[in-house]
């Protein structure tokens, strides 16, 4: 079973999330300006946590390969 940490820094998670959620902005007649900038903003947070639990696994290992020595 894969934890949230892999989710979260999942590709194809995100991209699901952006496939839902501007699926049901469409079903609520939300513009396109307004899909465009909802993808952009759930892109951009991807991006960032993706990069945050990125340097949380590198860290995380470099300590413990100091932590051994």
């Amino acid at each position: 079973m894969r934890n949230w940490k892999d989710k979260l820094t999942s590709r194809k998670f995100w991209l699901a999330l952006i496939g839902f959620v501007i699926s049901i902005m469409v079903l609520f007649g939300y513009s396109e300006e307004e899909q465009t900038k909802t993808t952009a903003l759930i892109t951009a947070t991807g991006t960032l946590i993706a990069y945050i639990v990125g340097e949380g696994i590198t860290d995380a290992t470099h300590r413990d390969d100091k932590d051994e020595k």
